[in-house]
């Protein structure tokens, strides 16, 4: 599983480094954007770039959605072994928990990535999509481990207490 993801990851950058090198550059050669992103980078071509455009939504549309594929099918499965097989209220809870926090981690990070490779190139501006960006690479990976560390029993009752005594 691990030496496809890589395959696959490698030849989706592989061919959007390929289409992006054949197109021609005039104008500014500032990307408006936090990091260099293949749709800004796009907007300093002076060429056709509705290709890469449509390459780049269909390529990752489709790997994204794959993917948001896989996972939404894993919780499905788990949540109706549990259903079915779990007899203990306190286990189903549990279980539902971890569950619970990592969806929530998944869907902070697939949200934007679909948004931003779904909808259409007409509609898109560079502040939109560097406001999306920013949720996918720099909130959803400082969330993370927030989400998962106030699962912890000691933790919650840390931030009870510091919460009461600024109440």
């Amino acid at each position: 599983m691990t030496v496809t993801i890589w395959t696959l990851g490698f030849f989706h950058a592989l061919l959007h480094s390929v289409m992006t090198s054949r197109l021609s550059f005039c104008g500014p050669n500032h990307v408006h954007h936090f990091f260099c992103d293949i749709k800004p980078l796009l907007d300093l071509a002076c060429g056709n770039t509705e290709l890469n455009l449509w390459l780049l939504n269909t390529v990752t549309g489709t790997i994204a959605l794959t993917s948001f594929f896989l996972i939404f099918l894993s919780y499905f499965y788990i949540i109706t072994n549990l259903l079915l097989k779990t007899r203990s209220c306190s286990m189903l809870h549990k279980a539902l928990s971890t569950c619970a926090s990592h969806f929530m981690v998944v869907v902070l990070f697939y949200a934007p990535v679909l948004f931003t490779y779904i909808r259409l190139a007409s509609g898109s501006s560079l502040d939109q999509d560097t406001i999306i960006a920013i949720m996918y690479s720099v909130v959803t990976p400082a969330l993370n481990p927030l989400i998962y560390t106030l699962r912890n029993k000691e933790v919650r009752s840390a931030l009870n207490r510091k919460v009461r005594r600024w109440l």
